[in-house]
């Protein structure tokens, strides 16, 4: 992807308010419209025209918004929750959806404690009765806190701060959370449990901090209250839906608990004589109107992570915060950049190349990465998987308008029905290079293992069903190919290349640049690769046996004529302009060339 300052400028929509802080830095490089007070019929009318998404809880993210958007690459939430963004949706469409797990974590801890003290000491309450000329000390006596018992649902990095936070109070806390690390936990002085059967009975007090998913709906409701001691407290600055709102109202009314404090709510803002509304009203309930994150430190924080990720992923790095893509850490990234770039040029040099022929489906479904050198030591090679796939898929017409990255590369490549195999070799005995990545394409061995729809009506060829290998390399951040089947050359795969397989002839090199002159084709470089019997690569046992990596990957016992032969070549021609499908005919029956292909990278 270009640089962000050369190329067309991006156009980021905001629908609601966010700092202005995080917006300063997407305005220099970016195009940014904030469009407060959209409904949804309009932001679906505008959507189709942005390349990125900025929303906070509002705004609902729907399946048909994402549909309608087809240059969008990534909605950001500036916050935690992402259940106003279908992300499933997102994913199939390679949209990346990126939050801010960590920007507003103290503002919701301080929220959850402000909470939990007002409705202790019946603060709200007092407030009201004091400025309405009132003075009732005795009907207003709290409870503290110290001493008590804070039973915590989610240990997360805002359920452990306001456990730390309760422990600052004297308080006991016990939590429930089956991903928490025992060891972070007792760092804490945090008790863990391994169910709500064991832990509801011990709370004084109960505060939930998890995502609301399917298994967390609804977590809390008339059974689980019961399992609360009488008098107890229960608070929810987390996601609305987590707690039965009509439960709650009735353990409310019934007296069996004491007080709650709710900050969400299922609908926002709640519906006239609904059940949240109830809530709201009851005088046993503190409520607030969704402030977890309301702080100005909160807001400047979450603002200027999502935007920074959003320059990131419009810049064609990884995010840090991607709710639907692998974590790569930075430092990974930024080795396997320069890798990801090649990759992916060695995908669509593979198809269109080798099956620049085939004019039904891509024969080749599986399909060996093997990483050797450094490149080898990087575990996480997501990045390089994505790249693949990208580069497989975007030749072929069936993929117009499909983003393919490393948020849906897995998913395409398992419809497609597309076999990745990778393999790492530390050993650098091999190559000359300090670091090398090769794809092996593998032919299936019959016909029904093509994939496609029309699978029976094509053959391919005896040269289709060879075993091809492409191999490559980056000096710098310059991606180098540096093998083809036997043919040792060194070429940048960047704009237009014919790539001519010939015998290697006196004057053959003349008689393809005559019929190029006279198509008024210009030639910017060229390249001659002749046939290296020194050209290694490790596969493992039962993926391709020697014979094949040493034949050029011609399949054994197969009738390969004079293909592979010492007196071939192959002449890698960069020229200005697409080359048609006659001026290729005619370099094989005019210039005696064996094959000749057209590809674009």
């Amino acid at each position: 992807m270009p640089s962000l300052n050369n190329a067309q400028r991006y156009k980021v929509l905001v629908p609601e308010k966010l700092s202005p802080d995080g917006l300063a830095l997407l305005r220099g490089t970016l195009e940014v419209h904030e469009r407060s007070g959209l409904n949804a019929d309009e932001l679906l009318r505008i959507i189709p025209g942005y390349d990125a998404l900025l929303v906070r809880s509002e705004t609902k993210v729907t399946a048909t918004l994402l549909r309608a958007a087809k240059k969008l690459k990534v909605v950001a939430r500036a916050g935690v929750g992402v259940d106003n963004v279908d992300v499933d949706t997102a994913t199939k469409l390679g949209i990346v959806v990126v939050n801010s797990p960590s920007g507003n974590v103290q503002a919701a801890a301080e929220h959850t404690i402000a909470l939990l003290l007002s409705m202790a000491r019946n603060v709200p309450e007092a407030c009201s009765s004091i400025k309405g000329g009132k003075w009732e000390r005795s009907r207003l006596v709290g409870v503290e806190v110290k001493g008590k018992t804070l039973a915590i649902i989610g240990l997360g990095k805002v359920g452990l701060t306001v456990a730390r936070l309760a422990k600052g109070l004297g308080m006991n806390v016990t939590a429930l959370d089956p991903y928490a690390s025992p060891a972070v936990a007792a760092s804490a002085s945090v008790t863990l449990v391994s169910s709500l059967t064991e832990l509801l009975p011990t709370a004084d007090f109960l505060t939930i901090h998890t995502p609301l998913l399917a298994s967390t709906k609804g977590m809390i409701s008339t059974s689980e209250l019961a399992q609360l001691k009488a008098g107890s407290r229960i608070l929810n600055v987390a996601r609305g839906g987590t707690i039965d709102e009509a439960a709650l109202l009735t353990a409310l009314e019934s007296g069996h608990l004491a007080g709650a404090a709710v900050d969400v709510f299922t609908s926002e803002p709640p519906a006239p004589d609904s059940t949240a509304a109830k809530l709201i009203a009851h005088p046993r309930v503190v409520a607030t109107p969704h402030l977890g994150a309301s702080t100005v430190e909160a807001q400047e924080n979450v603002s200027i992570d999502v935007c920074e990720q959003v320059l990131q992923i419009l810049e064609g790095a990884l995010p840090r915060s991607a709710v639907n893509a692998p974590l790569v850490l930075p430092e990974e990234y930024k080795k396997l950049q320069p890798f990801v770039h090649l990759v992916e040029k060695m995908g669509s040099l593979h198809i269109q190349h080798y099956t620049s022929t085939i004019t039904g489906p891509m024969y080749r479904s599986t399909y060996d990465l093997i990483y050797q050198g450094e490149v080898a030591s990087i575990s996480n090679t997501r990045p390089l998987f994505a790249a693949l796939i990208k580069g497989l898929m975007t030749p072929i017409s069936g993929s117009a308008g499909v983003n393919i990255n490393i948020v849906n590369a897995e998913l395409i490549a398992r419809e497609r029905g597309i076999v990745v195999n990778e393999q790492h070799s530390r050993d650098p005995s091999t190559h000359p290079y300090s670091s090398l990545v090769s794809l092996v394409a593998r032919s299936p061995s019959r016909a029904s293992s093509c994939v496609g729809e029309d699978v029976t009506k094509a053959v391919p060829s005896p040269r289709q069903q060879r075993h091809h290998i492409i191999s490559g390399t980056c000096s710098g951040s310059q991606p180098l190919i540096n093998r083809l089947d036997r043919f040792q050359t060194s070429f940048v795969p960047e704009g237009t290349l014919l790539i001519c397989e010939n015998y290697d002839s006196p004057g053959k090199i003349g008689v393809v640049g005559s019929i190029l002159g006279r198509e008024n084709v210009n030639i910017n470089f060229m390249a001659v690769a002749p046939v290296s019997k020194e050209l290694p690569i490790e596969v493992n046992a039962g993926i391709l046996d020697a014979r094949s990596i040493n034949s050029g990957g011609a399949v054994p016992g197969q009738d390969n004529g004079e293909i592979g032969s010492a007196k071939e070549a192959l002449m890698i021609l960069g020229v200005d302009r697409p080359v048609e499908e006659r001026v290729a005919n005619a370099l094989v029956q005019e210039g005696g060339v064996l094959s000749a292909s057209v590809v674009t990278l």
